[in-house]
């Protein structure tokens, strides 16, 4: 599955071999597994047998020079029965795996691929199995994984195996984000009355969330609910972390109070990840709450839960509330790192106090914590949104000496800057300074760009930052369009608004509720 993998698609596959006999009565004494599949293997003759018995021999007796004289007649057969004849030492069984692969990689056929898998994971050597599986998966053709199952399933009487190479199975999927095999792996496993470690779905969940999907995560919960895979405490924080990324904080509470209710002890994350949900809300008081009865509970208060509240408390332009969570975090002994500052010194040049964000800064490298890009553009931005256009310039010129390299935000920045004192023909030059960096400008850069222009009453510069845009594929709103072909009119020059206008128009970049039949009367 890509990232595109749907719920309906997901909710499909869960359901679709799974009987209607088995639904709603696991645990009722009602559910029957499908009995498991047992594969007879042919027993080896003539040469073929004397080859395993000569190839056995060498190998219990650790001589891998007479062995290697045998390796031109390997056949998957004889590979297979091999490992069947050593199985009990899985480390005999995983040398002449690998030195059968080196010698004839033909010969480690899908079926070989299973009876190790199955040596391996009997003897809990879950490492090496999911590393013989990535191997398999990445490097086979496409036809491997979904036939995958099919061979350990037909393998596992012959190996008297373990239910765990299935979970194997499943984990490695879900690590390498192969979400439509993983699932398909879950379904199966279900069938043959397998299920999966909670280690295993948590893996599943936790790919799933990396990719933001936070709705598929929440169906595969309620799935392990309904097959009574016991939860814990990771399994929760992430139930948890979906539903607030989803903006559901009352459902994030549920399983916040499910975990108490289960005897698990709440940890750091939990409590961060509710922090978290409640700050993205603006929920300040009851983030705060929570951070109170953390403490309250003994459990340890991390830079994430500071460098979070500040984050919430800047967003909501809170400064005063920030600055009390830094002196907090202090007093409680936890280290303020390049996010904290970072956060702190953004918010303070968001609310024009560039002063402070200096004095951020200098006790941040007091404290010898690393500057990055970021605290550089939040102090450039600060002094450009003052006006302080030269000291935002110095500053520019010590990115060399921290070998740091100026990025979109930091010319945007600097352009803001100069817009802010009208003087478009110094912001387009940095725009093209930005261009030659192989930076990328945004619609709001543009957006500030034309603004200025058209303040100055240079329309001409706007047309040209306008056809920059049309390079671009990027429209313009209806509002500056508006003043572009208002003041082109003023000027005398109507055509050229029309040509703009047919232009925008050619390339689908006409922007929502622009009426071009007014273009003539502007200029009236």
């Amino acid at each position: 599955m890509n990232k595109s993998f749907p719920l309906r698609r997901f909710s499909t596959l869960l359901n679709s071999s799974v009987r209607p006999s088995i639904r709603g009565n696991f645990g009722e004494g009602k559910w029957k597994p499908i009995p498991i599949p047992h594969r007879t293997v042919p027993e080896p003759r003539g040469q073929d047998l004397d080859f395993i018995n000569v190839a056995h021999s060498h190998l219990i007796h650790s001589d891998w020079a007479k062995l290697s004289s045998l390796s031109t007649d390997l056949t998957p057969l004889r590979v297979k029965h091999v490992l069947l004849k050593i199985q009990k030492d899985h480390v005999l069984s995983l040398e002449f795996f690998n030195w059968a692969g080196i010698q004839k990689p033909s010969c480690n056929s899908l079926e070989v691929h299973s009876i190790i898998l199955h040596i391996l994971t009997k003897n809990r050597k879950f490492k090496s199995a999911e590393s013989i599986l990535r191997n398999v998966i990445e490097s086979c053709s496409i036809d491997v994984p979904s036939n995958l199952f099919e061979e350990m399933l037909h393998s596992y009487r012959l190996c008297d195996s373990s239910p765990r190479v299935f979970d194997s199975l499943f984990k490695t999927f879900a690590h390498m984000k192969k979400f439509r095999y993983a699932t398909d792996t879950f379904c199966r496993m279900k069938d043959y009355g397998f299920f999966p470690t909670i280690e295993s779905c948590n893996a599943y969940m936790s790919s799933l969330l990396d990719l933001h999907r936070m709705d598929i995560t929440l169906a595969f919960y309620r799935e392990m609910q309904r097959h009574r895979i016991s939860p814990n405490v990771f399994t929760l924080n992430m139930v948890m972390h979906a539903n607030c990324k989803l903006g559901k904080l009352e459902k994030a509470l549920e399983a916040f109070r499910e975990m108490e209710s289960m005897g698990f002890r709440p940890n750091t994350a939990s409590y961060n990840t509710l922090i978290a949900g409640h700050c993205s809300k603006g929920l300040l008081s009851f983030a705060i709450k929570l951070k109170n009865s953390m403490e309250r509970s003994g459990v340890h208060q991390d830079v994430v839960t500071f460098n979070t509240l500040i984050h919430g408390f800047c967003k909501e332009g809170k400064l005063h509330g920030a600055n009390k969570i830094f002196i907090e975090m202090k007093g409680a002994n936890v280290t303020p790192n390049t996010v904290t500052y970072n956060t702190l010194i953004n918010g303070y040049s968001n609310v024009g106090n560039s002063e402070m964000g200096s004095k951020l800064y200098e006790e941040m490298l007091r404290n010898q914590v690393k500057a990055d890009i970021l605290t550089y553009n939040a102090l450039i931005f600060g002094l450009c949104k003052e006006g302080k256009t030269k000291k935002a310039a110095y500053l520019v010129k010590e990115l060399d000496n921290h070998n740091l390299v100026p990025n979109a935000s930091t010319f945007s920045a600097l352009i803001c800057g100069r817009c802010l004192r009208k003087n478009s023909e110094r912001a387009f030059q940095i725009y093209k300074s930005m261009l030659r960096s192989g930076c990328h400008p945004n619609e709001l850069t543009f957006k500030m760009l034309v603004s200025t222009f058209c303040k100055n009453e240079d329309f001409d510069g706007a047309v040209q930052v306008l056809k920059e845009m049309f390079e671009r594929s990027m429209a313009l709103d209806s509002g500056s369009l508006s003043e572009i072909c208002s003041g082109l009119c003023q000027c005398g020059k109507i055509e050229e608004a029309k040509m703009l206008c047919s232009e925008m128009e050619a390339r689908g970049l006409m922007p929502a509720g622009f009426d071009k039949s007014k273009t003539t009367n502007f200029g009236a």
